[in-house]
């Protein structure tokens, strides 16, 4: 088990939507809270939360889009607080375009966030873990990088990308001996606004999730240390049907409507 009491726990993306539901779950089961995010307004908040209800929290101003400012972040989190027990990487950006409508720059800010960001909390701060021989790296990705869909073209990508990226160093770990746990996150569309827009042909398969259920089932998962969750379940059946023609594949996903799903998107400015 994962034990958040007394832990240092840095959680990216914290002043929203799962973030800061994550952070307010976890520091009432005793987690020194470590947030990270570029609202430093809303960040700031949600400090104040968690200091309302007598538990303990740091906020630091980081661009996930940027290195120097990941860097920066880093350094002054590491010498302010020293090593981290946890590390939940959540902050994610969508822009929902069609492939020509996207811009380069906003392709390379989708990766730089989703994906590339990982790679640069994990080596600031597995260090630290390594040293004190324990840890717990935690991939928020999405079940659309398990099956990809229209006008998410770099988002999914991104996100089959981080699922990768926990999975090589998981069996990195393993192959090493190294004592750091990895929990990789795939939910479908989550009600924090990210998504606004987006519609579901069979709420029952495939709802439309409430952050707070999504919040309390990842940091659940934490604790347990399931090293893979997928939500809602029916998302698993994505990995099955990968063995069906392509043809039939394409043809399932038009029947649950997951290829209809970001039509009327309209998202909110991040």
């Amino acid at each position: 088990m994962t034990d958040f009491r007394n832990r240092k726990v840095l959680i990216t993306g914290a002043a929203s939507g799962i973030g800061r539901l994550m952070a307010l779950r976890i520091a009432a089961r005793g987690g020194r809270l470590i947030l990270w995010d570029l609202d430093e307004a809303h960040l700031a908040a949600v400090a104040g939360e968690i200091a309302a209800a007598g538990g303990q929290a740091a906020a630091y101003a980081c661009n996930l889009a940027e290195r120097a400012s990941i860097e920066a972040a880093a350094a002054r989190t590491l010498a302010e607080q020293g090593a981290v027990d946890v590390l939940i990487n959540n902050a994610g950006i969508v822009d929902g375009k069609r492939m020509l409508e996207a811009t380069d720059e906003e392709v390379e800010r989708t990766f730089a966030v989703n994906t590339l960001a990982h790679f640069r909390t994990v080596r600031a701060f597995l260090p630290g873990m390594l040293a004190q021989g324990a840890g717990h790296i935690v991939t928020i990705a999405s079940a659309s990088g398990i099956a990809a869909v229209p006008r998410l073209a770099d988002y999914s990508a991104s996100k089959a990308a981080a699922i990768a990226f926990d999975e090589s160093l998981r069996l990195e770990f393993a192959h090493d001996g190294v004592p750091v746990k990895t929990t990789v996150v795939c939910p479908y569309y989550i009600a924090t606004g990210m998504f606004e827009g987006v519609r579901t042909r069979f709420p029952l398969l495939l709802p439309i999730m409430r952050p707070e259920a999504v919040a309390a089932r990842i940091v659940c998962a934490i604790e347990r240390n399931e090293s893979r969750v997928v939500l809602p379940w029916f998302v698993r059946c994505a990995f099955p049907l990968r063995l069906l023609p392509v043809a039939w594949f394409d043809a399932l996903m038009g029947f649950f409507g997951i290829t209809k799903s970001m039509d009327e998107f309209t998202g909110r400015k991040h």
